[in-house]
């Protein structure tokens, strides 16, 4: 087939493309994107690979967030269906028959493809011509359509339920798509044609749509990004993956989805319930029809779980953890400093109520992290995967803030950017066996430095994040 790339010994590349060892021969495809949620396709794309064990490579250095198109080397149209059929970040994937600076290239390279034709001599078809950062007008449409009639096939077009499907995809870059009035290209930078193989599963956005939930909070995480961290933590059939802050749930709906099993706990039951007998986590589980899947949601506190197996049991760990943009992160203790006891009201434990919430105390952004961290090293099974957020000060982030732990290997980490501050989805794994780490914060040190105002340079830029957030603009 065209565009076969000989592959080289296998070597390390700067985001670790999977490479083959051996020297073969593998067909090129086209991998073409949403072109939204930029900093996370990659980082999607490689966890898919590895869950479905597809093997490709590609040059990483030729992709770009301001380009939805990356070339990759497959086995078969089968591995490249494997790959996108659950991606929500990609769009399509097409077998690339010819790419070029103009049609003559194009056409030239289309032309050493000739032993393929035969196949879809008969086959019911159709055309689509596209383009990025512009529009292609039909009359031009057609004239570009026309150019391949020397493919001759023969078989019917059918525009709505065609056998076969050929794309012709012209790139006029990003900058001549925000160029209204006056695009800076008239001509294409780059042409690609091929055959379409498959398309990903974006239609699932707008099934987990949260204008279509019937039960929302405050913190509900959005459709899209959802199933993007249900694909990074590998989620699948026969997988226990679980949600420590689940809130409403949005992360056991989209995991349960791909097949897995889903649990999460919560401090506050009241979110977990709703207000009504007809609201709560359980209604958006009937409306998904995920019963046999999301298993149950539990109401304690992370710091006071009440698992007590030593052995790995987790397959992932999906959550957004509170970080006080909204709600404020808590865990159980009292301000006053004196210890918790068991109270009543009129003879009856203040526990057993329905409305009872417990006394809880701020739980600090760092806290909260590097306990999810060691919970995590304790409890994934090796190769589990954490998927989580990590909020951030813009001016002050460093890499260096992103939480360490000698178990737990960072696998990516991408940038969802809102101005002065941004969120990043942390995707770490288990490598090693659990390794019991200290605290390094006391109670003196957040006191002194919340007094300050300021962060200490020696804790990372998300300590004290709610207070840092609250004061922009003063």
């Amino acid at each position: 087939m065209a565009y076969g790339t000989q592959l080289r010994k296998k070597k390390k590349t700067r985001l670790g493309c999977l490479l083959l060892s051996s020297i073969e021969t593998m067909p090129t495809y086209l991998i073409q994107f949403a072109q939204l949620h930029e900093d996370f396709r990659l980082a999607e794309f490689k966890a898919l690979a590895k869950y479905e064990q597809v093997k490709y490579t590609c040059k990483e250095e030729e992709y770009s967030l301001d380009n939805p198109f990356l070339r990759v080397e497959l086995t078969s149209d089968e591995e490249a269906k494997k790959l996108v059929k659950r991606a929500i970040l990609i769009k399509n994937i097409y077998a690339l028959w010819g790419e070029g600076a103009n049609y003559d290239q194009v056409h030239q390279q289309v032309k050493t493809t000739r032993a393929q034709w035969s196949q879809y001599k008969t086959c019911s078809f159709k055309f689509v011509v596209s383009a990025f950062g512009s529009t292609v007008v039909k009359a031009r449409q057609l004239e570009v359509i026309h150019s391949f009639s020397y493919l001759g096939f023969e078989g019917a077009i059918d525009m709505k339920n065609p056998d076969v499907q050929f794309h012709v995809l012209e790139d006029y870059g990003c900058e001549n798509g925000n160029q209204h009035d006056k695009p800076l290209h008239k001509d294409p930078l780059h042409i690609y044609m091929g055959k379409l193989v498959a398309r990903g599963s974006r239609d699932l956005v707008n099934l987990y749509n949260l204008k279509k939930r019937k039960y929302l909070g405050t913190t509900s995480m959005d459709a899209e990004l959802s199933l993007v961290m249900a694909n990074q933590a590998q989620a699948g059939p026969g997988k226990l993956i679980y949600d420590p802050f689940v809130g409403t749930g949005s992360f056991l709906f989209t995991c349960a989805h791909f097949g897995s099993y889903t649990m999460g706990s919560d401090i506050d039951g009241r979110q977990i319930r709703g207000k009504s007998k007809n609201s709560g986590v359980q209604s958006n589980i009937e409306q998904y029809n995920l019963k046999g899947r999301v298993l149950d949601t539990l109401v304690f506190d992370i710091t006071h779980h009440p698992w007590r197996t030593t052995k790995p049991w987790i397959d992932a760990i999906v959550t957004d953890p509170p970080y006080g943009v909204r709600a404020g992160a808590k865990k159980l203790g009292r301000n006053d400093g004196k210890d918790l006891m068991m109270r009543s009201y009129d003879g009856i434990p203040m526990h057993t109520r329905e409305d009872y919430y417990p006394p809880t105390k701020p739980y600090e952004m760092s806290e909260v992290l590097d306990d999810l961290l060691a919970f995590s090293a304790q409890h994934l099974v090796m190769g589990g995967r954490l998927v989580y957020w990590l909020p951030t000060i813009v001016d002050e982030y460093s890499n260096k803030d992103v939480p360490e732990h000698p178990s737990m290997k960072l696998i990516s980490n991408s940038e969802q950017n809102f101005g002065q501050w941004s969120r990043r989805l942390i995707t770490m794994e288990k490598v090693q066996p659990f390794v019991q780490e200290g605290n390094t914060v006391s109670e003196s040190e957040k006191l002194e430095i919340m007094k300050n105002g300021k962060a200490d340079p020696k804790r990372p830029g998300h300590y004290l994040f709610r207070e840092k957030y609250f004061n922009f603009g003063h």
